[in-house]
């Protein structure tokens, strides 16, 4: 459905998902099948629950005041493109929100797709390219050393984005306890 976004879970506040303070979005679906993938729960196209982008939309700019930016992961959210392109417009015209957009696709194989030039003005930052178990990072929240990270406006440097936390723990209002972050905390 074009009007529609598959979501695994909407988070109003993280800190550790890019810098600031920020709203997530995990899409629901994702095909790569990368081996040691962080988030295998994800996968499924399936799962989650279908969100009409004018729903989802509300709350983000509900939330628009208290937060800097947002970030959209998965999943695998360019396996969405068509809402997804939809909802990021009018995230832009809507708010002064930044847009953090991970994707398992490597910009090359991005530039290939007919809205590549959309999608890329659309957002602030790209962390692209598979996730590879063996290839650690010391920017943990980004995944796999490989991950190629593009700027593509000025709100964000590199060094904005060295400096997020790895991880952190969220107790949502009905008690649930969350990790967010790249490396799943550990509990001792």
């Amino acid at each position: 459905m074009e009007d529609s976004l598959r979501i695994h879970h909407f988070e109003t506040v993280s800190y550790s998902n890019g810098p600031g303070k920020r709203a997530v979005l995990w899409l629901q679906g994702c095909t790569l099948g990368c081996p040691g993938c962080f988030n295998p729960h994800t996968h499924s196209t399936k799962s989650g629950r279908l969100v009409r982008l004018s729903n989802l939309l509300n709350r983000i700019v509900n939330v628009s005041p208290l937060i800097e930016g947002l970030t959209i992961s998965g999943g695998e959210p360019l396996q969405q493109l068509t809402p997804l392109l939809k909802f990021l417009s009018e995230i832009r015209q809507k708010t002064n929100l930044s847009v953090i957009l991970f994707s398992g696709f490597t910009l090359e194989e991005i530039r290939t797709f007919p809205s590549a030039n959309q999608l890329l003005s659309l957002i602030d930052v790209l962390i692209s390219g598979r996730y590879i178990q063996t290839q650690s990072t010391h920017n943990l929240w980004i995944g796999s050393g490989n991950k190629i990270i593009s700027l593509f406006s000025s709100r964000y440097s590199i060094e904005d984005l060295s400096s997020v936390p790895e991880g952190e723990i969220i107790i949502q209002q009905n008690g649930e306890i969350l990790s967010s972050g790249v490396t799943p905390l550990i509990f001792r």
